[in-house]
């Protein structure tokens, strides 16, 4: 008797010339439904439609069309059991050896702007995974394909003979990752959709975390290393559509490694902080070492150069506005990681290409984030026997909440200038301080196990230029020295959280001292 596939697919690359192998090579017989059973008629195709061969119409508007006995049943029976073999036949079943199925496009559904609750509901798939998952239960008697890359392979497997199994069970795991990716981004989204519906009445204690968290990957590239040589990596893609820098498009240069893929997550996280007004960031090991704005992007990277030029070598440049041909001029007077933009001039690409190993990534949605956006995933990180979730950092800062302290108040611009500074010092590692002026780092301390340390760096990397300028404290003063060190530099505000039992302390010295002091409200520590 010859075979029984069942293809029913969303996605329908490959779909054609696999099925007319099947049939033409293989004597297959094909049974299918929707348009997968539309498409191959159109291409002169021989087809069963499902609700034939089971001698039940679709219904529900085609909700209900594989949920049947004569389907599950062909897929689930164990040929070696005598009872299961009677069951087919007191059942007219006949065994099903080949299903392909993929699900419908509900994460494409989700990302598209405005789409409905309703609309997201109906690309719930129901028939797909209940097929997949029995076939994939049932490998050690049929194959399962969920991914057309697998067609090829399949259909050399029978030139030869038939699917080994060691095939198909990697086929079965494949369709267990494929569906439990795909029942993940649903859990997901509607977690979203209700997060706020159960919430404690007490708003500030109510966790908006769901109780069940999962996080699954399909690898996208290995790398050549992780952090370190020794130390092996891949690069992996959350849910079936490329998003972030999986879909943003390399122009030029080496493969991404570990290290720039995790510096440019930190300059994304960063550049969009500044969209009013042309920006540039360099980021070194996950730290800024330089950022500015300007009036033209090229002043900007100019600025944000010179801030800490030393540093920039070899760093990984994010900026604000696409591409031109004077800012590729800049960029290529030193060596250079990669470079990011949401986008980029013909004359500025021609320039870089005199540098073909700097990597070049254009990402059009660089700068489209807001708090409610899937971009702005929760933070995770593994510790032992599980791992720790938190919400993403708020997403813009804001001047909305800040309380002046002292006698002296800031001007518009200076108020300016320190919002400028604490949008940087948020994205420095802990215990951190940014001293800037002209919208223009000039110092930077990351890292370090005590404040005072981060004030000394900071400013001692400012040098002369901290005269007249803005230094921002990721976290609070407990004592009032800083303040002291930062004035006797030539710095004319601070900002920084507050919350110390000792805050009266420092803004008493910034009072003696002539300083202007803003306490945040909110503390931006990053490890």
């Amino acid at each position: 008797m010859s075979k029984l596939a069942l293809l029913s697919v969303s996605d329908k690359t490959g779909l054609v010339d696999f099925a007319k192998s099947l049939i033409t090579e293989f004597g297959c017989q094909i049974i299918s439904s929707g348009g997968t059973a539309q498409a191959l008629k159109d291409a002169g195709l021989a087809v069963t439609k499902v609700a034939e061969y089971t001698g039940s119409p679709e219904i529900l508007g085609g909700r209900v069309k594989t949920l049947h006995p004569r389907i599950h049943g062909g897929i689930l029976a164990r040929r070696d059991i005598p009872e299961d073999a009677a069951d087919l036949v007191a059942n007219n079943i006949r065994s099903i050896d080949l299903v392909v199925v993929n699900l419908y496009p509900f994460q494409a559904t989700i990302a598209k702007p405005g789409v409905t609750l309703e609309e997201a509901i109906e690309q719930i798939d129901i028939g797909g995974p209940a097929m997949l998952r029995a076939a994939a239960k049932n490998h050690a008697y049929l194959t399962v394909l969920c991914n057309p890359a697998n067609y090829p392979t399949y259909l050399e497997q029978l030139r030869q003979g038939e699917p080994s199994l060691e095939f198909r069970r990697t086929c079965a795991q494949e369709v267990f990752t494929h569906t439990a990716t795909y029942d993940q981004a649903i859990a997901q989204y509607l977690t979203a959709q209700t997060q706020n519906l159960d919430q404690a009445p007490d708003q500030e204690t109510a966790n908006p975390l769901p109780q069940e968290f999962s996080l699954l990957g399909k690898e996208l590239q290995t790398l050549r290393y992780g952090e370190n040589p020794h130390q092996a990596a891949s690069w992996y893609q959350t849910g079936d559509q490329p998003t972030g820098w999986a879909a943003a498009t390399k122009l030029q240069g080496k493969e991404l490694s570990y290290n720039n893929l995790v510096d440019l997550e930190a300059a994304k996280q960063l550049i969009v902080e500044f969209t009013d007004t042309p920006a540039a960031a360099i980021i070194k090991h996950t730290n800024p070492c330089g950022v500015a704005t300007g009036s033209t992007l090229v002043e900007a990277y100019d600025r944000a150069f010179a801030a800490d030029s030393v540093s920039a070598f070899g760093g990984i440049v994010a900026l604000n506005r696409p591409l031109d041909l004077a800012t590729a001029q800049s960029l290529i007077k030193t060596f250079l990681e990669c470079i990011v933009a949401p986008g980029c001039d013909p004359e500025a690409q021609a320039i870089l290409a005199t540098k073909p190993n700097i990597r070049l990534l254009i990402t059009p949605d660089l700068l489209i984030i807001s708090s409610n956006s899937p971009e702005v995933p929760p933070t995770v990180k593994v510790i032992a026997g599980g791992f720790l979730v938190q919400e993403p950092e708020e997403v813009f800062a804001s001047t909305k909440n800040w309380q002046v302290v002292t006698t002296h108040q800031p001007s518009p611009e200076e108020l300016r200038e320190l919002l400028f500074a604490w949008q940087v010092v948020k994205h420095v590692k802990s215990n951190a301080i940014v001293v800037s002026k002209n919208l223009t780092t000039l110092g930077i301390g990351a890292g370090q196990m005590n404040r005072v340390g981060s004030v000394k760096i900071a400013l001692e990397q400012a040098g002369d230029r901290s005269q007249g300028g803005y230094l921002a404290s990721d976290g609070f003063f407990p004592f009032d020295d800083s303040v002291k060190t930062a004035a006797a530099a030539g710095i004319r505000a601070i900002v920084q959280p507050g919350g110390s039992l000792r805050d009266k302390d420092s803004i008493q010295a910034a009072n003696d001292l002539g300083l202007i002091m803003v306490l945040t409200g909110i503390r931006h520590f990053s490890h």
